[in-house]
Order: structure tokens, then sequence, then C-alpha cells
């Protein structure tokens, strides 16, 4: 049996195939010679096939914003409308017991939990003396850890960014990590207590060691090293072979060892180390202060996560208005607040949940470009009062406009 010609397998389904008599006179394209070719074969022999590599893939950012709120059992709507045959009753007084709740939360999946919402980083806490203590840097980190577990795990061909509140519970350094407060100007004299820093005593089970006082008990222990500008370590105390070993420098040793010049002029530190700006050389501590190794001590969440290859951010100081779950809070809140009042505490920890799941998606992804049109008003230099207004009026919007600047002249000329 004969074997099909080569073009038949290009003929469409239902076709005849096309024969040498029936096929088509083949157009003429003119190559980059000027010639024309007039057949398939030096049609074929004038194109030229190039292999082009189709871009990588980029990866997803994904903004994952951290925050704490405490539900009160109390926290109850006072103003509402009521039916006229509605008697007052009385309140319970006081705000009742609390409950701490600390998350993440993003405009992409909402609440951090694993696809089958069985793992969460959700973290319910009874704050007070008598109850869980208090949410300290060590539940920051835990908690911190579980996310991007949960992260690395469910969601791996994601880039995550971690993003934190700049309250000093996040902002903790390592123990020994460098300052420039308290140094003194010329190495310790004898007789004077080490400088250092200090730290609590533990026992052997690991708990603080208290004095008959009931205070901790602490200790001093030498801070880190710093570091000259070729990245080589400067230690701050003499090494073993000194005749003073182990005796803290002074600031005018480490400013001279790092060739600047004119320091026994300087004074050890301002009045209340409120130096002026922008002198930046006024005294010996203040110039150490702003060395490049002092300025650029990471905290121990951001080292934690940058171990774990994520990324941390910090949000300005006094600015909630950029952190969208602070909405996410003022939401559940309100759902909180509708449901059935109630004083013990397993109701109130239900009651709290499911008012958090309570929140759609959809409004947090508006909270969120709430949020983010807050900070293009402050790009735009736009003041507080200024951008709550832009926010307000152009609420539809994702971002302002261009002429956002004319417009609120025009505005506030008016007014």
């Amino acid at each position: 049996m004969p074997s099909p010609p080569p073009h038949a397998a290009l003929s469409p389904p239902g076709s005849e195939p096309l024969t040498s008599s029936s096929a088509p006179t083949p157009t003429t394209i003119s190559d980059s010679t000027g010639t024309s070719p007039t057949s398939s074969t030096e049609l074929g022999q004038c194109l030229t096939v190039r292999t082009v590599t189709p871009p990588a893939p980029t990866r997803r950012v994904v903004y994952w914003y951290h925050d704490e709120s405490v539900f009160y059992t109390h926290d109850r709507r006072r103003t509402r409308w009521v039916h006229k045959s509605e008697k007052a009753v009385p309140h319970a007084k006081g705000e009742g017991a609390s409950l701490m709740v600390a998350d993440f939360v993003s405009a992409n999946y909402g609440w951090l939990r694993s696809p089958d919402s069985k793992e969460s980083t959700c973290v319910l806490f009874r704050p007070g003396k008598n109850w869980d203590g208090y949410f300290t840097h060590d539940e920051i980190l835990a908690q911190a850890t579980k996310a991007m577990d949960i992260l690395s795990r469910h969601y791996p061909d994601e880039d995550h960014v971690l993003i934190f509140n700049n309250a000093t519970t996040h902002l903790k350094r390592a123990a020994d990590a460098l300052s420039a407060r308290h140094m003194s100007m010329k190495p310790t004299q004898e007789g004077m207590p080490m400088f250092g820093v200090e730290m609590p005593m533990h026992g052997e089970n690991g708990k603080p060691v208290y004095g008959p006082d009931r205070k901790v008990l602490k200790t001093k222990i030498w801070m880190g090293d710093a570091q000259f500008r070729d990245g080589s370590p400067q230690p701050l105390y003499f090494p073993p072979e000194h005749p003073r070993a182990g005796v803290f420098k002074g600031m005018a040793i480490l400013l001279e060892e790092r060739s600047i010049p004119n320091v026994k002029n300087l004074r050890t530190q301002c009045p209340k180390f409120q130096c002026k700006p922008p002198a930046v050389d006024c005294c010996c501590q203040w110039l150490l202060f702003n060395q490049p190794d002092f300025c650029d001590v990471k905290s121990l969440l951001e080292t934690h996560c940058k171990e774990c290859s994520f990324t941390v951010l910090f949000l300005p100081k006094f600015h909630c208005e950029l952190n969208f779950i602070e909405q996410c809070w003022g939401y559940a809140k309100r759902i909180y607040r509708m449901l059935p009042a109630s004083s013990a505490e397993a109701v109130l920890e239900r009651n709290v949940c499911s008012s958090l799941d309570a929140v759609p998606l959809l409004s947090m992804r508006q909270f969120y470009t709430r949020s983010h049109r807050f900070m293009d008003a402050y790009q735009r230099g736009l003041n507080g009062t200024q951008a709550a207004w832009a926010a307000k009026k152009y609420r539809s919007h994702r971002v302002l406009p261009n002429d956002i600047l004319d417009e609120l002249g025009r505005a506030f000329t008016a007014s």
C-alpha cells in the first residue's frame, strides 16, 4: 500500500488531502536579500527559525501583617435603638475577663491558615499577672516560627514578607548587642564596676533566680564586638596579652582605632543625650552611636527570620492606619458585641473565634486597599489630616490621582 504524501497529515479533519494538481500557489515572500522565492522549498530556505527562551516565571510576593488585640467579656454596644416597651437593664461593671488574640493576615488569603485550616498561627492569650502572664518577645518568636513553618510547607512557590508594628516587644535585640549608651570616655578605672550588659540570672531549671527582696538577681556580661568598615571585628575590651586584660577600652580609644581625629577634644556626651541635629560629631557618644555597625544592629526577630529566608519589615511608630489588620479587629469586635453577653471564659473564647472567622476576605482586601491609600498619600507629602481626607474622597480608587496636591489646595481654599 503506497504511503500518503507528506502533506496529507497537515490536512484538516474531514477534508481531502491536497494533491500536486490541487495545491495552491505558494505566497511570495521577500527575504532579507531582496530576492523573491517562487516555491515552497525556496520559501523554507529563506525563513530562519529562532529558539526563544520564555522568561522565568516571577514569584508572587505575599505580605503578612501581624498584630495583637484584646477582647473583653463586658464589651458590648451601649448605644442602640430600642423599642418603646423595652426597659433598661443594669450592665455589668468593669471590662470583665480579657482574651488577647495575636495573628497574621494578608489580602491574598486572609488569616494565616493551612489550606485545610487545620494549622493556624492564631494565639489566644489570657494577659495578666495571675493568668498567662504577658505576651513577650519569646512568644513573638514562637509565633513567627510557626508562621514560617506553615508558609514554607504549604505555600513554597511564593515569597512571604512578615510585617510587624514598631513595638519594643518586636524590636528586642540580642543581650550583648552594641549600644553606645552609658559608655565611658576612658578605660574603666580599677575598682569600678565592669562595663557590660546586665542579664537576669537563671538557675539550672532555666527559671530566674530571686534574691531575698524578691527581685531577680542580675549578672553582667561583655558587650559583643564592634566591626570596622572592612568587616573585621573590633573588640571593646583589651585583649588577654594587655596589662589590663578584659577592661573596657573607652570610647576615645574605640574611635581612634577607627581613625577618627580630634577625639580627645570632644566631650563624653551632650546633656541628657539630646544632641541637636544635624551635628554628628558633637560628642563621643553621638559620634559612636552613628557609626554603621552601631546603627545596623538587627533585632532578634529579623535575625531569626532571615535565617529561614524570610523578610521582616517594621511599620512606623504611631501609624496604625498603615496596618490593615487593625480594621479586621474592628470588624470582628463589631460582630462580637452583637453576640449574647456572657461572663463565662469558655463562651468568651468561642465568641472571639467565631467573630474572627466571620470577617470576609472581600472586606480584608478593601481594608488593605484603604491602608495603601494612606501610604500613597504620605509618599506624596500629605500629613495625617490631609491623608485621611484624600483616603475618604478617593475611597473607590486604589491609589490617589497625580494632581492630588492641586485638588487638595482647591478643597481647603474653598473651605
